[in-house]
């Protein structure tokens, strides 16, 4: 990895603030950045909210005096639920746009707190901060540093090509002629894209997230888009989680657009991580006991599936991928999360499902060891909804990809990997975005029994 740190540096020893977003999807990456970064031997500050700090963040002994971790505790805000921390926490989507209220009341102060100069005499090796590093989501970040001096760089958790596809800055804030003025937008190519690529969103997915992308809503005030439009136009570099060798065509793209430098930072796949706490979510036990399953199947012969901590699969979803799971043959080991909840739970799976697939699948209620799993031998293929941590996880441990996107960036991942020969895409209703338990089968036995897995570029 090109840390982002070596390439903004000046000489010397730093002090680098990191500010992630409330999603494990976030803080997880910007936990292993801020390790990377502090391996280096420059000061981190990492912010978060203290259950996600209980819960998802652990500083190894030996980087215990490199890394500060602050607790922001978030401000009491009308609908948001007693203890929700994270978006894994909210019951609904639409309580998305509470916790982004309740992120910049908590997360904004605190920054600029931080940003003051220690008194004299500066003792404390924790000076004020040479650089922040933000998330989409803290659009105010860039203007608070620039008030004190500070340079800010903007770290894409998303890649080149789903970034580059929105366009400018300007585009992203719902300025100029490149910018997403109606769901069909979203589903065509731009025409400042110079290469061939199919990297667009399906009208199902255009109509069902264009609003929530685009509108600015009633609680924060604020659209996604725009947050992150903001954040870029301020920052002085641009990091994204790729690499050169991976998408070089899309990062030169990215620089032309932002006219800043954008800088490949790596994929960074986490080391499997310790268990958390009791705190997450639903913690459930059972992980040793699957693993010693893992143990008993032959090498590369098990799919492992999961979907991420954000989307709120239906029953109907499930029942189908269960179903697939199923018809498929082959054996698996599913992450499941209860429809519509972060909590584990019963529903979702269809009648005597768990009893037939007995010996042959394994299912997982609770947070489970992901990077664990992935990394065993015995796994072959992941499908998954194409998140880019999942992605880079999998691709890390060398495992075939079989997507269904359900949310956000995901959509475009998909085209995108399946382009680079990387995985293979559910064939889905083009209408309504719906899928049989036939397609999920007929994917995973795809990469797993026909030649077509043979071809995928994956090591």
């Amino acid at each position: 990895m090109v840390s982002i740190a070596k390439a903004i540096d000046s000489g010397g020893s730093m002090h680098v603030v990191l500010l992630p977003w409330l999603a494990f999807g976030h803080i997880i990456p910007f936990t292993v950045l801020a390790k990377r970064i502090a391996r280096q031997g420059h000061r981190v500050t990492l912010l978060s909210t203290p259950r996600n700090t209980r819960r998802l963040i652990h500083v190894p002994p030996d980087l215990a005096a490199l890394i500060r971790v602050v607790d922001v505790p978030l401000p009491r805000v009308e609908h948001l639920p007693e203890g929700a921390e994270a978006s894994i926490d909210l019951p609904s989507d639409d309580l998305r746009p509470y916790l982004r209220l309740a992120y910049d009341a908590a997360f904004a102060p605190a920054l600029s707190d931080i940003l003051q100069p220690p008194p004299p005499p500066p003792e404390s090796p924790w000076r004020r901060p040479d650089w922040v590093l933000t998330d989409y989501a803290a659009y105010w970040a860039p203007e608070a540093a620039a008030r004190h001096g500070v340079p800010c760089a903007y770290v894409s958790l998303y890649c080149a090509a789903a970034l580059a596809f929105f366009g400018e800055p300007d585009a992203l804030m719902g300025r100029g002629r490149h910018a997403k003025a109606s769901p069909e937008d979203l589903t065509v190519v731009p025409d400042f894209v110079p290469f061939p690529t199919a990297v667009a969103f399906r009208g199902h997915e255009a109509r069902g997230m264009f609003a929530p992308l685009t509108v600015p809503d009633d609680v924060s005030g604020v659209a996604e888009l725009y947050r992150s439009g903001m954040s870029i136009a301020g920052s002085q570099v641009v990091g994204i989680r790729s690499s050169d060798e991976f998408e070089p065509e899309w990062l030169r793209l990215l620089g032309e657009l932002y006219q800043k430098p954008v800088i490949p930072l790596g994929l960074f796949p986490p080391l499997p991580p310790p268990p958390p706490t009791q705190d997450v979510t639903a913690v459930a036990g059972g992980h040793e006991a699957a693993l010693r399953w893992l143990d008993g199947q032959a090498p590369g012969s098990v799919v492992y599936a999961a979907f991420g901590s954000e989307a709120k699969l239906t029953t109907p979803q499930l029942e189908a991928i269960a179903l697939g799971l199923e018809a498929s043959g082959l054996p698996f080991l599913w992450a499941f999360r209860a429809p519509g909840s972060g909590d584990a739970g019963e529903g979702g799976l269809p009648e005597g499902f768990e009893e037939r697939v007995t010996g042959r699948g394994v299912v997982c209620r609770g947070w489970v060891p992901q990077v664990r799993f992935l990394a065993h031998g015995s796994v072959g293929a992941f499908l998954t909804h194409a998140g880019w941590n999942s992605v880079t996880e999998g691709l890390a441990r060398g495992v075939k990809l079989v997507m269904l996107p359900l949310m956000f960036d995901q959509g475009l991942n998909a085209r995108h990997l399946v382009e680079k020969k990387m995985g293979v895409e559910v064939e889905r209703d083009e209408e309504d975005g719906s899928f049989a338990p036939r397609d999920i089968a007929a994917a995973l036995r795809r990469v797993m029994v026909e030649d077509e897995g043979e071809e995928l570029g994956i090591e």
